[in-house]
């Protein structure tokens, strides 16, 4: 299916090209049997360093498939959510860099490329199908690019994996042993393959595993990455219903919809089904955290796809995302500026100004002694985000903005804001499973 204009809808306030409707051949097909062992896997603390931070930990239904924090605290944090602090027997390094990206449709057959900077993409040129930072390490085996993805956290020592000796998972990631025997990766495959409820779920789900011992850390990830795309495949919104011609806006988010497909051009980079044209744009979105620098750098710039392509057209850009869900995946932005709706749309109308005067009294973040301001704090940091910018500001009336907003809050699935499965109330280790 292209990104193309699908239907033409009558609004109240005018015609609006729309894109077509998702259907079942968008998205990969998911066996049951595997969601439910990935739902598991991804409630459960085992896979962490410490065993105490699961992937629900920062993408958890009760906060949209994020945690509710500008900034996540991964490992060195306790509790969920708005309620997350510090560890005081596990100081954290440093904040997670980046927001907590929302799951949402990520079976979808046009996602091709994920995170923020786009690092993990569809590359049919590489011996594993993917172009991700492991280059010639990247092992084969994942069942999807989304399976891929979730190697990552559990690599990262501010996400999942710990720091220096805290355990052998994190010792392994220290010493760049990531794949093959005694890698990162087999260390907790070794884990799962430990417990014997998770030693029966995979030998009846895999038909390849006839023994714990062959269980695999892509068998682990292409689990997990089967019950996000089962759990958050979001397809019955309100807008899903427009496009479907069962359903008709009025009112405000009848405004809002033409204002989006028409004069406020949103649609220019928020466009098909998804909403997103999985491209990277520079939009002057603010600052703060610890930024993207490399262990030999000091700054706290995160220059976004820039580090992947060391083109200077990317500096300071951002993948867009998927606007699905929009209004439960807040705060919004890269890191996590923006705590409220309104707010960032109108600082993406104007992004030079929303920089000048940019309000950091919205940020939500835990208490953490950090130098969170080190870029917004450094006129010629600003001033450098600024002058990327590649849009020019339009002007939105208050009651414009609102109207887009409401538009925005037709893309809320109600399916979505507890999932298809749901949280379990136990997982096969015995770990606490993460609740608010």
């Amino acid at each position: 299916m292209g990104m193309g204009v699908g239907i033409c809808v009558a609004s109240a306030v005018g015609a609006v090209d729309l894109p077509p409707p998702l259907e079942d051949a968008d998205f990969r097909s998911v066996r049951l049997e595997e969601a439910q062992l990935g739902q598991l896997l991804f409630y459960d603390p085992l896979l962490s360093g410490n065993k105490e931070v699961a992937c629900a930990t920062c993408h958890h239904p009760a906060f949209g498939t994020g945690d509710g924090l500008s900034l996540s605290l991964g490992d060195g944090g306790i509790g969920l959510g708005l309620n997350r602090v510090v560890d005081p027997q596990n100081l954290p390094e440093q904040r997670v860099p980046r927001n907590a990206q929302p799951l949402f449709n990520l079976g979808a057959k046009q996602m091709t490329v994920l995170f923020h900077d786009g690092r993990v993409e569809v590359d049919a040129s590489r011996p594993s199908g993917l172009r991700t930072p492991l280059e010639e390490e990247m092992v084969g085996g994942f069942a999807s690019i989304i399976s891929a993805q979730t190697m990552f956290p559990v690599l990262s020592g501010d996400e999942m994996a710990g720091h220096y000796s805290e355990n052998e998972i994190s010792q392994a990631v220290r010493r760049g042993t990531l794949t093959g025997k005694g890698g990162a990766w087999d260390l907790i495959a070794q884990r799962v393959a430990a417990v014997p409820d998770y030693a029966v779920r995979f030998m009846a789900v895999y038909p390849d595993v006839t023994a714990p011992q062959e269980i695999a850390f892509t068998d682990i990830s292409n689990a997990v990455a089967a019950f996000m795309e089962f759990e958050w495949r979001s397809d019955t919104a309100p807008f899903d219903a427009l496009l479907a011609g069962a359903h008709s806006y009025s009112g405000a988010q009848a405004r809002g919809l033409e204002l989006f497909y028409g004069g406020a051009g949103c649609s220019a980079c928020h466009s098909g089904p998804l909403l997103t044209d999985f491209d990277f744009h520079a939009m002057g979105q603010p600052q703060l955290g610890p930024g993207k620098a490399a262990r030999f750098e000091h700054h706290a710039r995160d220059e976004g796809r820039f580090r992947v392509t060391g083109r200077e057209a990317d500096r300071f850009s951002f993948r867009t995302p998927s606007l699905r869900n929009v209004a439960l995946t807040g705060p919004w932005g890269h890191s996590g500026a923006y705590a409220d709706l309104a707010s960032f749309v109108a600082a993406h109308a104007d992004p030079r100004a929303a920089l000048r005067s940019y309000d950091r009294s919205g940020v939500v973040l835990p208490e953490f002694e950090a130098a969170d301001w080190r870029v917004m704090d450094d006129p010629a940091e600003v001033a450098a985000i600024s002058a990327a910018v590649e849009v020019e500001p339009l002007a939105l009336e208050a009651q414009e903005l609102a109207d887009i907003v409401a538009f925005l809050h037709s893309l809320t699935d109600p399916a979505m804001k507890a999932g298809r499965l749901g949280v379990p109330k136990a997982v096969p280790s015995g770990l606490p499973v993460p609740k608010p």
